[in-house]
Order: C-alpha cells, then structure tokens, then sequence
C-alpha cells in the first residue's frame, strides 16, 4: 500500500471511530508501527487529525478553543442564560460549570443578591464576585488558561464537598442516544459529580450540541431535572431525550 493511500485509510478509520491507538492501526494495515507514528504526525501537521499519545482522534472529538465557541450561537446561549436566571431567587447556592453558555448564564445574574456560587471558570467568578453580597468559591485544580477553568482530580473532589440548590452544567456534545459525551475523562468525572451533588440538576444545551458525540461519557444524565436549550430538538433527538426524566425547555418559548 503507498503512503498516500496508507493516510487515506488512517483518515477514514479515525472518521469512522472518533479514535484509534498505533497497535490497532498497525494490527490493522500490516505495516511497523514507526511508519504508523510518521502517517498521523504527517496528518496532524496537515490538520487532518490530532496526534495524541499512542494514538490519534478525529478532528469533530476535540473541543474547539473558548474564543472559538463564544462565536457559535452567541443569542442562543444568552436566551439559554436567561431562561436559567429565572430559576435563580436570591440566597440561592448553586454550581456553574465552565463554558460559554453558562459564562451567559452567569452574566444574567448580575442583579441577584447574597448567591453563593461554586465554580471552576474565573469568568464566572469574576462576573458574579464582588457584588451583592455574594459568596463565590473557586475550586482548586489544574488552571487551564486556553479555557480559563479548573479541571482535574483536585477540582472534582473539591466539588464533591458541597451540596448546592443547583447544578447548571453545560453541554460538550448530546448524541440521540441519549448520551452526554465529554472531551477528556476530567471533565466528564467533574460534570458527573455536579449532576450528583445538586438538589435540581439543570443542563445548558444550545442545539449545536445536540447529535454530536465526543470520546468519554458523562454519567449521571439520568439524574438531570431540567434540559435548557435555544431550538426545539430534531424529532430523532426529542425521541431519544424522552427516555430522560428531564424536562425540556426551550428558551423564550
């Protein structure tokens, strides 16, 4: 097999899998697992997939950069933050996740009063500290400045300590299964332990989610109260979601 059509097939099993490891890819095309090693690095130069360790995943499993994403739906992420606010009175403690969509929530709590607020997003932190008597609490963990979030064990078992009147959680992907999909084992163990701890469990969904995948499940969907998002789902979507005991609102509707 030429090398062309070596990468060709590297490309299309990855598509096909979201991910594949060099053992299986050597197993798979007969060829050492250097050559292996040099097709996903080229591919990866080429932006055609990302090289990890031992490995390599399909560009549509990786998350795309905070900026990025604050470009995508940015209306219908406010509409979801504001349609959230309503749930919120004031002395209310609650958990925000990171991310763009609760970020636009948080913004739209800017004139409660006495809030006490766990999070792992300084963007979060900074909208909501500060003012009204509220108490913020940042967690611990790994600062990872691209995001401007905690993540990790340290972030997971910080939030593990506090049982708030409510989790708003956000989004990565929500396959029609349904499955709540996150990008990397740390962020989906601390998105299940907000869907646990919480007395109302609510998640923050713009249908731009809805019908992607990602490589690790979250668990604890089952535990959701609540599914915010800006678009009513697909009829294959709303099939799967009525499996949930969830309700589902759409913002402004």
């Amino acid at each position: 097999m030429l090398g062309e059509q070596r990468r060709g097939k590297i490309l299309e099993i990855v598509n096909d899998h979201g991910s594949v490891s060099v053992n299986d890819l050597h197993r798979r095309l007969k060829v050492s697992r250097e050559t292996i090693r040099r097709d996903i690095a080229r591919l990866s130069a080429e932006n055609r997939l990302r090289k990890t360790h031992g490995g390599a995943l399909a560009l549509d499993r990786t998350e795309a950069r905070f900026e990025d994403r604050m470009a995508v739906n940015i209306e219908g992420k406010r509409l979801i933050g504001a349609q959230a606010a309503l749930l919120v009175p004031d002395g209310a403690a609650l958990t925000i996740d990171s991310g763009t969509t609760t970020l636009c929530f948080a913004e739209c709590l800017t004139e409660r009063r006495r809030l006490t607020v766990y999070t792992n997003d300084i963007h979060v932190a900074s909208r909501l500290a500060g003012r009204n008597d509220n108490v913020v609490i940042l967690t611990g963990g790994e600062f990872v400045a691209s995001e401007g979030a905690m993540i990790g064990r340290d972030t997971t078992a910080m939030l593990g300590n506090y049982y708030p009147d409510f989790a708003f959680v956000g989004v990565s992907a929500l396959t029609a299964h349904p499955w709540l999909m996150d990008y990397s084992r740390e962020a989906a163990e601390m998105r299940a332990t907000m869907l646990a701890q919480a007395r109302t469990r609510i998640l923050l969904c713009d249908h731009t989610k809805f019908g992607k995948s990602a490589p690790v499940r979250v668990a604890n969907l089952d535990k959701a109260d609540l599914l915010i998002t800006d678009l009513p789902p697909s009829l294959k979507m709303a099939t799967g979601l009525k499996t949930l005991r969830a309700e589902i609102i759409v913002a402004g509707k």
